[in-house]
């Protein structure tokens, strides 16, 4: 609930199943994010870099049974290390995380990382869908690509659509190769006043879209329960994402938004966090505007929700 003065503003970028990337002029929306991808279409795989501003802190969440990550225990509020350069989403399962080396060599060359006696470390945290059942599966993201898709943050910014981590991408894998649909990169984009909140994700869950109306509800748990093989999914499918805000969070103030976009998911996905899924989200914060952290944390849900929801049921 809202006052007629503050209202939440929202701007979603949906994915349009008719085109692979729609370009969004603001990027995110918040200020020093952007994005960049590597994609081959044809194999249906790529990468997506989310370069953070310096001095962005981050934490993360998994409640997926089976993902596949990188760095991301460095992210724990009781780490050492709170800031991070960018964020690398990946197709390739655990082969693609290979493209963060590539990410971290581009932001070395361009003087980023955390200084040591050696020089310094990009900190780059990555999270991996599984995308090899589709396409070429001997095609996977390497570290050339994570360069890449780490140059392209320069270039125009897209946010949704069959690009980067998200070429691969599809829903409603319990249904079989003959019956899963089209899905990829999606994002949306809440603002309360000043404070912004962005969730970016790749859609490729077990489970189907839930479009609010229980389209997806109970019927959909009864007919997986009735399934030969139960929920037995394989370990092949994966919703992964970053939240960025504008906030002033510490790591644990982060990893409250990263639960809240979990929580979002949940609301948009049936059934949500299964162990056949990989489900994870980074929650990064660049300090430009004090906040409360339950304030964020509901606008990381509705953010991720929205986004998720974005992705057409059809297709």
């Amino acid at each position: 609930m809202t006052s007629d003065a503050n209202p939440i503003e929202d701007a979603g970028h949906d994915v349009d199943g008719t085109v692979r990337g729609a370009t969004a002029p603001d990027g995110l929306g918040v200020a020093g994010v952007r994005v960049g991808h590597w994609t081959d279409h044809e194999s249906q795989t790529g990468c997506t870099v989310v370069e953070l501003p310096p001095g962005t802190v981050a934490s993360y969440e998994a409640r997926g049974g089976a993902p596949a990550s990188r760095e991301v225990e460095l992210l724990h509020p009781d780490k050492t290390v709170s800031t991070v350069d960018a964020v690398l989403l990946t197709g390739g399962s655990a082969f693609g995380l290979a493209a963060a080396d590539g990410v971290m060599r581009y932001y070395e060359q361009n003087g980023r990382g955390v200084p040591t006696p050696a020089g310094r470390v990009p900190i780059v945290p990555a999270l991996a869908v599984f995308d090899l059942a589709v396409g070429d599966s001997a095609v996977r993201p390497t570290a050339d690509h994570g360069y890449l898709a780490a140059q392209a943050t320069r270039q125009a910014q897209v946010a949704s659509g069959r690009v980067g981590a998200g070429a691969g991408a599809y829903v409603g894998h319990w249904r079989g190769p003959a019956g899963r649909r089209p899905a990829g990169l999606a994002s949306h984009v809440a603002r309360l006043g000043d404070l912004v909140v962005s969730v970016l994700c790749v859609v490729n869950a077990f489970g189907d879209i839930e479009s609010g109306d229980d389209s997806a509800g109970l019927g959909a748990i009864e007919t997986l329960a009735a399934l030969p093989t139960g929920f037995g999914g394989g370990r092949t499918h994966t919703t992964i994402g970053v939240v960025c805000t504008n906030a002033r969070l510490d790591k644990t103030g982060c990893q409250v938004v990263a639960q809240g976009a979990h929580d979002g998911l949940s609301r948009a996905i049936t059934p949500p966090h299964t162990r056949f899924d990989g489900d994870a989200f980074i929650a990064a914060a660049t300090g430009e505007i004090d906040a409360q952290v339950d304030v964020v944390r509901f606008l990381a849900l509705t953010a991720a929700c929205r986004a998720i929801r974005s992705v057409p049921l059809t297709g």
